[in-house]
C-alpha cells in the first residue's frame, strides 16, 4: 500500500509543534514505530534528537497514550 507523499506532507503541516516539514514528517513516522512496538521510547526519542524524557512530556501533552506496559500489566494496575 503505497502513501501518497501529498497526504503525508498534509498531514504533517497540521502538526504546530515542529517548525520544519521534515520534522513533522518523521515525527509521524517515529510516532507510528512506537505505537506499533517497533521501537522503544529510547530509540524514538533519538531518533527525534531530543531527551527520552521530553519526547514522553511532548506524547503526553499531544494527548497520545504511551505506556511502559503492556495492555495487560495496565489493567492490572488499574485494578489493583
Amino acid at each position: 500500500m503505497a502513501i501518497n507523499p501529498e497526504t503525508v506532507k498534509g498531514i504533517a503541516s497540521e502538526i504546530q509543534i515542529f517548525a520544519s516539514r521534515e520534522q513533522k514528517e518523521r515525527f509521524l513516522f517515529v510516532l507510528g514505530a512506537l505505537v506499533a512496538r517497533v521501537i522503544s521510547l529510547k530509540k524514538a526519542a533519538e531518533v527525534m534528537e531530543v531527551e527520552p524524557e521530553f519526547f514522553l512530556k511532548l506524547l503526553e501533552i499531544m494527548g497520545v497514550d504511551f505506556s511502559y506496559l503492556s495492555e495487560e500489566d495496565v489493567d492490572i494496575e488499574r485494578t489493583w
